[in-house]
């Protein structure tokens, strides 16, 4: 397991985004296809031509172990990714899939515990003809993502940190939920809000 997994997944996305001070979240359409899945781990980029999933199947060669592919489409919704993928991709230690598509067989990839957040879900197959690029930096879901930088990713959404902020953002990260324990505290005492946040001025203002 990688040396940050533990710790991002015990802040979650949501808190290390604020943490990471960066436009670092991806486009919200990106969800986890079952509940409670989990991703924290170095991206692998790659790009499928629309309806064609050549570029996946070269990445499952390539990928480094503990990876995750992050998968740019066009925005075109067919079926990439499936239960045969899933198998190969777990064989080869990858850590999950985040795809600006769609995937299918959504009851295989539950049951095999492999995460995947992805646009959409389809039947449709796709073509094996083309592969744009794989292991390269790309554009994915309105943040660039290069070989290396750190995705993780919940049921509340997706970010992607560049490698070189992952350890100041952890470690911002573990400081915010630190203060939020300290408030949760105060507001079960009977504190407020406005108080914990300085907004008391607003009482007579609004």
């Amino acid at each position: 397991m990688n040396p940050y997994y533990q710790r991002a997944k015990a802040l979650g996305s949501s808190t290390l985004y604020e943490a990471s001070h960066l436009p670092c979240a991806v486009d919200s359409d990106i969800r986890p296809i079952w509940e409670g899945a989990f991703i924290a781990a170095p991206a692998y980029p790659l790009q499928c031509s629309p309806g064609d999933n050549l570029a996946l199947h070269l990445a499952l060669e390539r990928a480094p172990r503990g990876s995750v592919l992050v998968v740019g489409t066009g925005h075109f919704i067919a079926g990439y990714w499936g239960e045969v993928l899933t198998v190969a991709a777990q064989a080869a230690g990858v850590a999950g899939l985040v795809i600006d598509g769609g995937v299918r067989d959504i009851a295989a990839l539950k049951k095999h515990q492999f995460p995947v957040f992805a646009r959409g879900i389809s039947v449709r197959g796709t073509l094996k003809t083309s592969a744009p690029s794989v292991g390269q930096a790309l554009h994915f879901a309105g943040v660039p993502v290069a070989p290396g930088d750190w995705v993780v990713a919940d049921d509340d959404g997706v970010i992607i940190i560049p490698h070189a902020h992952v350890a100041r953002t952890l470690a911002e990260g573990e400081a915010r939920a630190d203060k939020e324990a300290h408030m949760m505290q105060a507001l079960s005492e009977g504190r407020t809000t406005l108080e914990l946040m300085n907004l008391t001025e607003w009482r007579s203002r609004a």
